[in-house]
């Protein structure tokens, strides 16, 4: 690959060093040899004799291109996060580097204000910062660049994506290497006969995507307003594209009013099949009733799923109905409780529902491509290996070494160990996405037989609903193509809304789900044994075990208290420390 410059342009608070950390992280992890430059650390060393003048400014982005253009010219990917506010000292920069990749972060001045948690502009306005950018000095916003990423309504994470999309279509990097990989065993083995360790749930693998040409077609009926489109947030851009690649088969789409009423009351769809969580899609009656409006007065017909201004799915509306909040909470969450963070997100739904099955045009861009694999991209590449018996392990936390003694005890038995870290949004104190990622790439790394394990995440938005969450995650690692699956305890539980071992207890009413759980129990670390153990092996007491706590770990980044050196490997904890704010707020 040829080295190449990609020059992060936009106001302060615009979110370039943000999305500069997560471009860096990505090529990285691609094998692409990359470096950030990044405007307030050049500033601490490489120019911390310029103010901030005009001339001052230029002479900033003259020594910063000069730094580019040697690593460019050798093979390295650059990224640049500079205000860089003059249209002028931009085109030097093109000229100079020659491959020059021009990304304009933009946003709002209003929207940068709000998201100033320093107050900069606040005293640029009132004078008491000079030059400062989008207040008192001029920002020339970029006349032709190569890529424009709105920042407003969407993540980092989203807009970093966009920009490998175009890297990637325009063969600056390669495509992500696992999918790659996997893709080109799978494409090996799409003709073989399916000798999967274990069948889908309901028997059949679902697949709901769009061709090219048909993905095409609905696109240019949207631009042609042929069809309404209704916007819908990540996490339900997500449940689309985990509904059309079949993790959730045998479900083609939403959840119509029986099904819902069948997996409330009893755990199962209309026909008896396992299922315990609703996959459905909530709107407003006024927006129910607009798109009725837009479908000719008719309950029924297709509507595009849109994110961000983007097509994502399109939805063949067969039923909209409305839904009794409460019995949803108590179906799904066993509690009213409004402290339980299930509950309060049914608070927040719409009170109609759309029902119907989907088919996904185009999916929402990940930073994290390269470690996502879809159910017949695993299975290929399970077959591929040989494994015919695969158990996984589930999680939303970086990796401690209790987790340790229960994967490689699992993995004892089984031919593959699939650690699946789930991805998406979560509760204030859970592990950031990108730290429970890096964590778990410096244990597997360092500490496991990579013949037989597999790190890969899934994107899905946790529910904390306890026992009927723990046969959810159970269906899509079987759907994934996994024959075992470790439930630990208080698994997907939150506070004290359920028993510690609610979650292994409920299995025992699904005698035909398919995929055998393995329960753990408690386990610690025993100063007298050594190591990590449980009850039923270590006979020492309580005075001699340190416990896995997850208060003590977030107290110790959060303060820098307490010893955690019995918990975590000192590697991981270092991964976990390089991140200012490991923790969902």
């Amino acid at each position: 690959m040829k080295g190449f410059t990609l020059w992060l342009t936009g106001l302060s608070g615009a979110g370039k060093t943000t999305i500069a950390r997560i471009l860096e992280r990505e090529l990285a992890a691609r094998g692409v040899p990359v470096e950030r430059l990044d405007g307030d650390v050049v500033r601490q060393s490489l120019t911390r004799d310029l103010g901030f003048s005009k001339e001052d400014r230029d002479r900033n982005i003259e020594r910063v291109t000069f730094v580019a253009k040697l690593l460019t010219r050798n093979g390295v990917a650059v990224i640049t996060a500079f205000i860089s506010p003059y249209r002028a000292m931009r085109e030097y920069s093109r000229r100079e580097i020659g491959a020059f990749i021009e990304v304009y972060i933009k946003c709002s001045l209003e929207e940068c204000i709000r998201r100033d948690v320093k107050g900069m502009y606040r005293k640029a306005m009132a004078g008491e910062i000079p030059n400062f950018t989008g207040v008192s000095d001029p920002y020339e916003e970029p006349e032709h660049p190569e890529i424009v990423v709105d920042t407003e309504g969407r993540t980092p994470e989203e807009s970093a994506a966009e920009i490998l999309s175009w890297l990637e279509a325009h063969g600056h990097i390669p495509a992500a290497a696992n999918t790659l990989a996997v893709r080109q065993v799978a494409a090996a083995v799409v003709d073989a006969p399916a000798v999967d360790a274990i069948e889908p749930h309901g028997g059949r693998l679902v697949n709901r995507i769009l061709d090219e040409a048909e993905a095409g077609r609905v696109e240019e009926r949207v631009r042609s307003g042929e069809v309404p489109v209704l916007e819908v947030d990540l996490e339900t851009a997500k449940e689309v594209e985990n509904l059309a690649t079949g993790l959730y088969s045998p479900l083609e789409g939403f959840l119509g009013r029986m099904d819902l009423e069948c997996v409330l009351s009893s755990g199962r769809l209309r026909d008896g099949l396992p299922w315990t969580l609703p996959i459905v899609l909530d709107v407003s009656p006024e927006e129910a009733e607009r798109l009725r409006g837009s479908l000719g007065g008719r309950p029924e017909g297709e509507v595009v799923l849109s994110h961000a201004g983007r097509p994502v799915a399109l939805l063949h509306i067969t039923e909209t109905y409305g839904y009794d909040k409460r019995a949803f909470c108590e179906g799904v969450y066993g509690t009213l409780d409004a402290r339980h963070p299930g509950v309060r997100r049914v608070e927040s739904m719409g009170e109609v529902l759309l029902a119907g099955p989907i088919q996904l045009v185009r999916p929402v861009g990940t930073p994290f491509a390269s470690y996502k694999l879809s159910p017949v991209e695993a299975r290929a590449l399970f077959r591929d290996r040989g494994w015919r018996s695969i158990v996984a392990f589930q999680t939303r936390n970086a990796p401690h070494l209790g987790h340790e003694y229960v994967q490689k005890t699992a993995q004892t038995f089984a031919d593959g160990l699939f650690i699946n870290p789930v991805l998406g949004r979560k509760k204030p104190g859970d592990f950031r996405d990108e730290v429970i990622l890096r964590a778990y790439e410096v244990a597997v790394e360092k500490y496991y037989v990579k013949e037989s394990t597999v790190l890969a995440v899934i994107e899905y938005e946790m529910r904390y609903a306890g026992p009927r969450e723990a046969i959810h995650h159970a269906i899509m690692r079987k759907n994934l193509g996994c024959t075992h699956f470790v439930v630990g305890r208080d698994h997907a539980g939150v506070g004290s809304h359920y028993g510690p071992y609610d979650a292994q207890e409920i299995f025992k009413q699904y005698p035909d789900l398919g995929i055998t759980p393995v329960p753990f129990r408690e386990f610690f670390h025993c100063t007298t044994c050594g190591g990590v153990t449980n009850s039923r092996v270590c006979p020492h007491g309580e005075g001699e075990r340190v416990d896995f706590s997850g208060t003590l770990v977030r107290d110790h980044f959060l303060t820098g208290r307490g010893d955690v050196s019995r918990i975590l490997r000192p590697d991981v904890a270092d991964a976990i420390r390089a991140f200012p704010n490991p923790f969902v707020e």
